[in-house]
């Protein structure tokens, strides 16, 4: 393993709304945010859009989406909940290769060359998304997948919920079966990753610790930072007000100070080896 520590602090949500995108970049320009994956069926996607080309030196990246959100294959609304998205995958009533390609189609057709890929909710810990989501990244040339695997300790800088830290600790069952699909497919990943547990739940303090207990090789550090203005209050979503929070912990002299304290390389996916 690499001796250095590599960072990729990877923003999730670009073209969720407005205020988010704000925020995403925001975080970019007077933070530690590298990195940002874009929702095709955002409703700020081409806010989103206009505003990574004023910013190219934020590494962009594909957010797919099936849970939330309309369709870009039917036009109808995707399932609101993961519990409901396994339901429909269960009857075959989603089409998971057909909706995925047409979101990376989407934001490839805008100029965006995408170097990462991820997916909403982490729906890509389910054996028939990740065959997709491999099968993506081979055709479109994306190699890097998140491998969404809290490493020990990253839940240090916030209290998560027991049932949150038990869903961690259960993921790892599949860490095997999931490193092997994306190896087949000739896709990487960073060696670690954190921010499973954690979020919606750090602050400056959380961070600085969370980097403190960071280990050697390469790490993803998932954030979803936001400015909460009024189309992000108006969203379906639980993170609100906790975007503020985590856009002032990018922003902080501390968590500068914490990196070169660590000895901590900030990169984005085309700056890892």
């Amino acid at each position: 393993m690499n001796a250095r520590k590599l960072l990729v602090v990877n923003a999730d949500d670009f073209g969720f709304t407005p205020d988010v995108n704000q925020g995403i970049v925001e975080a970019h320009r007077g933070g530690i945010l590298t990195a940002a994956t874009l929702m095709a069926n955002g409703a700020a996607f081409d806010d989103a859009v206009r505003l990574g080309r004023e910013v190219p030196a934020l590494d962009i990246g594909c957010h797919l989406v099936l849970v939330g959100g309309r369709s870009l294959v039917t036009g109808r609304p995707l399932p609101p909940t993961v519990p409901q998205l396994l339901g429909a995958m269960a009857r075959c009533e989603i089409r998971i290769y057909e909706e995925l390609a047409a979101q990376v189609r989407r934001i490839v057709e805008a100029g965006i060359r995408p170097t990462h890929l991820d997916t909403h909710k982490h729906t890509h810990l389910a054996p028939p998304v990740l065959e997709a989501v491999a099968r993506l990244g081979a055709e479109f040339g994306i190699r890097w997948v998140r491998r969404p695997f809290d490493f020990p300790g990253s839940g240090a800088g916030a209290t998560a919920p027991r049932m949150k830290r038990l869903a961690s600790a259960g993921l790892g069952l599949v860490q095997k079966r999931f490193d092997g699909v994306l190896a087949k497919r000739g896709c990487r990943t960073t060696d670690h990753f954190a921010g499973f547990q954690i979020t919606g739940r750090w602050r400056t303090a959380g961070l600085v610790k969370l980097l403190s207990a960071m280990p050697a090789g390469s790490t993803e550090l998932m954030c979803h930072p936001g400015r909460c203005g009024d189309a992000l209050r108006q969203a379906h979503t639980r993170l609100k007000e906790s975007r503020e929070r985590e856009l002032e912990a990018l922003l902080a002299r501390e968590t500068r100070d914490a990196l070169e304290g660590n000895g901590i390389e900030l990169v984005n996916y085309g700056g890892l080896p």
